[in-house]
């Protein structure tokens, strides 16, 4: 702490603070801006600060704790970076609602829709794009001649209107053709279960970490780039024929698997 950060320190100390709860200490070598940031996270997690309060602009803040602005930039600026807090102009920092974390298991084959009335969410759909096309690439995932023609879904994918993932499927037209004209706005695994040759069995899936694009941060409301998870999933039905290949961007911060090993 340096001389001028005490002064001030002292001079305010008889006045009540804005945010009571706050605590700085002069026995420990932990920085100012570091004190302040970890007690306003634990509060912001604790729920003591919901999301929807505001907390004041950087100057007011600082001189309520009597420390210098940069001290409490510093503070702020480390919220901000994991998505706690967004900025409100003069107003000060408004605390952000955060997704509570989804936590499915990977024991059987489900779609997302399934998945999150399991977890107790409202499941919903945006489409983004919906065409028939031709992929050379896809058509050799798929183990299909390069003019075989696909549908290809593009869908952001909500749990209780918090959006969950970014979606591109493409699906076997020919093994099944009600797809290209099918109503697609609710769950795609249970619209194939209700065709010859649709339902899914099994499947194939890799999970890597990545980032994402600025239009991904966009779906996600995401200020910055944080690390996602991009599951790649092959779906077969009982005749052992390809009928999905999907790559599902799920955002990082609120999506977590869940295994159950087993020796």
């Amino acid at each position: 702490m340096t001389d001028g950060e005490a002064g001030r320190r002292s001079a305010t100390s008889e006045r009540p603070s804005v945010l009571s709860l706050v605590r700085l200490r002069d026995d420990t070598a932990k920085p100012l801006y570091r004190q302040i940031e970890e007690q306003l996270r634990d509060l912001i997690v604790s729920g003591s600060l919901p999301p929807g309060v505001i907390l004041p602009a950087e100057r007011q803040l600082a001189d309520s704790l009597g420390v210098s602005r940069v001290t409490v930039q510093r503070a702020y600026a480390e919220l901000r970076h994991d998505e706690l807090l967004v900025p409100r102009g003069r107003l000060g920092f408004l605390v952000r609602r955060q997704p509570e974390p989804v936590r499915p298991g990977m024991d059987r084959l489900k779609g997302f829709t399934e998945e999150m009335r399991e977890l107790g969410k409202i499941p919903s759909s945006r489409i983004l794009e919906r065409i028939i096309t031709e992929d050379r690439s896809i058509a050799s995932i798929f183990g299909l001649p390069s003019t075989s023609p696909f549908l290809r879904l593009t869908r952001v994918r909500f749990g209780d209107d918090v959006p969950m993932s970014r979606e591109i499927a493409w699906y076997n037209v020919r093994a099944v053709p009600e797809l290209e004209h099918g109503d697609l706005t609710g769950s795609v695994y249970g619209f194939l279960a209700q065709h010859e040759g649709g339902r899914l069995v099994r499947c194939e899936q890799t999970v890597e970490a990545t980032l994402p694009t600025s239009a991904e941060c966009e779906i996600f409301d995401f200020d910055t780039p944080i690390p996602c998870l991009l599951i790649k999933r092959h779906s077969y039905n009982r005749r052992s024929t390809m009928i999905e290949y999907v790559e599902g961007l799920f955002r990082g911060d609120a999506y977590r698997y869940r295994l159950s090993l087993s020796i």
